[in-house]
């Protein structure tokens, strides 16, 4: 707790651009979205608690580096609740300097930073290990698994080497995907891509300039999806294009 503090207090006497967030309509999609990990996350988390003592942080991010749930020890529960971590902050180094996220982001594979490694004073009485989770090939986040305490080193270092493994087993048990071609639902490969776009918190016109089409025609192509899967909402198409196996 005390090196967490101090943290804040050299954070308070340095001035940092301000860490980016989400939106809270972009966050609500991207949470929809990936709400099978998050909830895989948090279990598999609460379980491994009951066998930690000290300090430790767990953060879960999607594949860009936004914070999608965290899990953390008792002692830091009021000072999480003073920092800048919430579901939506960004991992990126634009956003919060050097860090285990966006090394492994930048690297592609898991990384260990020293707290004098980081970019952000936040973070500079953490060890902290960060890995790629990867599904069919694909990556769907990032684990990151911190302490202030150097006792634990070794034994999160070992965690971080494991988690992922049962993480992601436990995780395909919770898929069920449907097979597509009996769904009545037709996409054009236009319009998947839009609906990939907008899974990942993109707004109209980051995906007109991104596409290089107008932002009327973004959202005709959006209503289009919209009726086709029968929702009201960039929320509820996300939901519902999860469960079926779209996304």
């Amino acid at each position: 707790m005390q090196q967490w503090n101090k943290a804040d207090a050299a954070t308070a006497q340095h001035v940092f651009p301000p860490a980016l967030y989400a939106s809270r309509t972009q966050l609500d999609i991207i949470l929809t979205y990936n709400q099978t990990l998050i909830a895989v996350f948090t279990k598999c988390i609460s379980d491994l608690q009951e066998h930690l003592n000290g300090t430790f942080l767990f953060l879960l991010t999607d594949a860009h580096g936004m914070l999608l749930a965290m899990q953390y020890s008792k002692d830091l529960e009021a000072a999480i609740g003073r920092s800048s971590l919430r579901p939506g902050m960004y991992f990126t180094e634009e956003s919060c300097g050097r860090n285990a996220v966006s090394e492994a982001m930048a690297q592609g594979g898991p990384v260990y930073l020293h707290p004098e490694q980081h970019g952000s004073p936040l973070f500079q009485t953490w060890h902290c290990f960060s890995t790629p989770l990867t599904y069919r090939s694909k990556n769907i986040g990032y684990l990151d698994v911190s302490t202030i305490n150097e006792a634990m080193r070794t034994e999160l270092v070992a965690i971080t080497k494991l988690l992922p493994d049962h993480l992601l087993s436990s995780y395909r048990q919770q898929l069920v995907p449907e097979v597509k071609g009996s769904l009545s639902v037709q996409l054009t490969d236009r319009q998947l891509h839009i609906l990939k776009l907008i899974a990942q918190g993109n707004t109209v016109k980051s995906i007109a300039l991104e596409l290089e089409i107008k932002e009327s025609t973004v959202n005709h192509h959006k209503r289009a999806i919209f009726d086709k899967f029968g929702v009201q909402s960039s929320t509820e198409a996300v939901m519902k294009a999860s469960r079926l196996s779209y996304l």
